[in-house]
């Protein structure tokens, strides 16, 4: 049983705003698995008389009560006080909060003290060893709607989400994600592209007299075309080696700063070359072609 709330938390002169509040039945270690170090968690007597204890995990500790022990020290909730009884380290991911301030609360002391609704409650229901998830899943349903007291016909008033849908909720929130990387990504590659047909044809024209000196002095085209492609691709490479080590120094910022262990994988390093070299052949071709098309006399002629 679970119910999410939240409310202004206080020890002394430290308030944090709207913290966040998690109520559960006795059974929260079972499901939840919370490393508890030091103190413990409620008992299953103190969650069935709504006893003022709190569980609060390690965030919560440390900006509350700094480098001092917060076991038997009471907080203030809505301006009630509760007993800390153990800090929890946190095993939610950033994404679901593990980053932020918590207590743990029984149930029916959020209820009690804190003006909580049971009609706003969850429950968390975890198979036991062997038993088939589909099936667990009906006996709920069958469990929820006879409890309700509705009849075949009806719709349940009431949603189960599984993990399977909750891992289908995180692929298309991501899946949007990627696409938008990789739009964003595609931009950037075609904005890269036109500066180094800029900066190319620029070359080119700065340096006509140079390409009749060598093609007067037996350079091919062929010979031309490649000097200039390797230059492309050499300048895009540079692009490539700064943007590389701009995310290496990000993601080592962000492993600093945050819980989020970032890091640049070596299969992107690996498509990061690969695409400065497409994108130096694809958009070096044409200024690399029309040096290497320049009529040698035409050119010697070129101040």
């Amino acid at each position: 049983m679970r119910i999410d709330w939240s409310a202004d938390i206080e020890y002394r002169n430290t308030r944090l705003q709207q913290a966040s509040i998690e109520a559960y039945s006795a059974e929260w270690p079972e499901m939840n698995a919370p490393e508890v170090w030091p103190g413990r968690a409620f008992t299953r007597s103190e969650a069935e008389t709504g006893a003022r204890v709190a569980v609060i995990n390690t965030q919560m500790a440390e900006q509350l009560f700094g480098d001092a022990d917060p076991i038997d020290r009471e907080i203030q909730m809505r301006g009630k006080p509760f007993l800390v009884i153990g800090v929890f380290t946190d095993n939610a991911s950033f994404l679901s909060g593990g980053d932020r301030p918590k207590a743990v609360i029984p149930v029916m002391a959020a209820v009690r003290h804190l003006g909580a609704r049971l009609n706003n409650v969850g429950l968390a229901v975890k198979p036991r060893a062997g038993q088939d998830r589909d099936a667990v899943v009906d006996q709920v349903t069958a469990a929820l709607r006879a409890s309700r007291g509705q009849r075949p016909s009806e719709e349940s008033t009431f949603a189960i989400i599984t993990q399977d849908k909750l891992m289908e909720t995180y692929n298309s929130i991501f899946g949007v994600f990627f696409l938008v990387m990789i739009a964003l990504s595609a931009v950037g590659l075609l904005v890269g592209g036109v500066g180094v047909v800029a900066i190319m044809m620029i070359s080119v024209t700065e340096r006509t007299r140079e390409i009749g000196v060598r093609k007067a002095l037996g350079a091919t085209r062929s010979t031309i075309l490649w000097q200039f492609l390797v230059e492309a691709i050499t300048l895009t490479g540079i692009g490539v080696v700064l943007g590389l080590l701009a995310g290496w120094g990000g993601s080592a910022a962000i492993r600093a700063a945050t819980p989020i262990a970032a890091s640049v994988p070596p299969l992107a390093v690996v498509a990061a070359l690969a695409a400065s070299v497409v994108t130096g052949v694809l958009f070096g071709m044409m200024p690399a072609m029309r040096a290497s098309r320049l009529d040698p006399v035409i050119a010697l002629r070129h101040e």
